[in-house]
């Protein structure tokens, strides 16, 4: 009922993008229903049927990634302080979400099912549409309601799956200021980035404990240290006016407790935690051109054995293999080629424009990388498509359309939801920037010269791959 209630009173964008989502869904859910009927048309070829349900696996990537991405741009689903009093914490709101994307996928797969009812004539009882081939929609056959229920419920089932996966909570990632404090070698109190060497225990005496007969030693150092200046976790100096106090221990010698800090004071319980700082982007960047190259390298191989397929023929497993390692080495070199882009912004002394653009891309990498990848993948892909089949299109003809229509489109509404949400992050920056007497004409061009670079950088790396991709495809 929280879910319906949220997404009933939601915002005019948001319901937007939700139909995106259902639309996503119902073209997937309709693919997968025609992949059925072709099945069932064609007892005697389970390889062709088989090979159709596998190019459906690229619309039902993008149709769950932007489920994803628009789970993350909901508003009413975000994480704020005082909501866990009331129940709704952040594994409830998680929940919510997850709910409110499977309704979303679910009436799109209804939609879906409707649609191919009606193309087949089973709702009016008038003969199948002549648009879409007659194999296809498996005319003059029962559809088996096993099958028909497992191909619907898979778009709502991962697409909530993956946003209860993306939207789990979190403990947060305590840093070196913050980390809890344990008893570390040789029972030192404390453990810290660099590990201590040996006789830092013994030769700095910070630590440990003082016995009975050198009372009058740790005295004397007490006293020495009471004057010291201290410096507290606020930043300001804060004097001892006294020395430390020992306290005694059950087998005649006392510790000095001035040396254990106090433990911090625990956070309240509905309050948000702090965005754990993330890794830097470019760690990815080795493992994205490591797999980008073994995409291409597998489809070189299957194309070169296999040969360029013929005209309104689909291709191979071995390239659809390959262009899907292609594809994920972009979308993992994605990040990393934004962080670079920004750097190389900022090259050359830079101005004020330059400066702020590169600052934002480099901070935005992690948000808009990966779509950007994902869309020069699909770039690549169109064009090493209309370059192999020169505009004939493959067996599938309108299906065929469909599919690239929905990866298309997923991976467009997905930048864009990325870079909104990106937007909506940097928020408080931007008004403080425009308090501080930025003009917004300087923020326009710095957004204009963030678009420019990422298309000189993403460009020719798409032209590149694209041709690379082709070669032993167009022989």
């Amino acid at each position: 009922m929280l879910a319906l209630r949220l997404t009933r009173t939601a915002h005019l964008a948001v319901h937007l993008r939700r139909l995106l989502v259902a639309l996503a869904s119902a073209g997937t859910g309709f693919l997968l229903l025609c992949a059925l009927g072709h099945a069932l048309s064609h007892p005697d070829a389970p390889g062709a049927s088989a090979l159709r349900l596998a190019w459906c696996a690229a619309p039902l990537a993008a149709a769950v990634y932007l489920a994803v991405a628009v789970a993350r741009t909901d508003p009413g689903t975000r994480p704020r302080s005082g909501l866990s009093a009331i129940g709704l914490g952040p594994g409830r709101l998680m929940a919510v979400s997850a709910t409110t994307t499977a309704l979303s996928a679910a009436l799109g797969s209804v939609a879906a099912l409707l649609a191919y009812l009606y193309l087949r004539g089973g709702l009016t009882g008038r003969p199948p549409s002549e648009r879409v081939a007659a194999d296809a929609l498996a005319v003059g056959q029962s559809l088996p309601a096993p099958a028909v229920l497992t191909l619907l419920v898979l778009v709502p089932a991962l697409a909530s799956a993956a946003v209860a996966h993306t939207l789990r909570p979190r403990d947060p990632r305590p840093s070196t200021a913050t980390a809890p404090r344990g008893y570390g070698r040789f029972g030192a109190y404390g453990w810290g980035k660099a590990r201590e060497t040996f006789g830092a225990y013994g030769r700095f005496g910070a630590r440990v404990a003082v016995t009975a007969g050198s009372r009058a030693a740790a005295g004397a150092a007490g006293s020495r240290a009471a004057g010291a200046a201290r410096v507290g976790a606020g930043g300001a100096l804060q004097t001892q006016a006294s020395g430390p106090h020992p306290s005694p221990s059950t087998d005649g010698t006392t510790q000095t407790l001035d040396a254990i800090p106090p433990a911090p004071a625990p956070p309240p319980a509905d309050a948000t935690p702090e965005p754990t700082p993330r890794p830097q982007n470019t760690t990815a960047l080795p493992w994205g051109i490591a797999v980008l190259t073994a995409g291409l390298t597998v489809e070189t191989y299957t194309g070169n054995a296999t040969g360029a397929p013929a005209p309104g023929t689909a291709p191979s497993a071995g390239v659809l293999i390959g262009w899907a390692l292609t594809a994920l080495g972009l979308a993992l070199a994605g990040p990393g080629l934004t962080h670079l882009c920004g750097r190389l912004l900022q090259a050359a002394r830079p101005g004020a424009l330059r400066l702020l653009a590169g600052r934002v891309l480099m901070e935005e990498s992690h948000r808009v990388g990966r779509p950007l990848g994902v869309v020069a993948a699909v770039a690549a892909a169109a064009y090493v498509t209309a370059t192999v089949y020169d505009g004939d299109g493959p067996a599938f003809g309108p299906l065929g359309t469909l599919g690239a229509l929905l990866v298309a489109g997923c991976t467009v509404a997905t930048l864009l939801t990325a870079a909104v949400e990106a937007r909506h992050a940097r928020t408080d920056t931007t008004d403080a920037l425009l308090r501080l007497g930025a003009p917004p004409a300087t923020l326009r061009a710095a957004a204009a010269v963030r678009a420019a670079a990422l298309l000189a950088l993403f460009g020719p790396l798409v032209l590149i791959v694209a041709v690379l991709a082709a070669l032993p495809l167009d022989h």
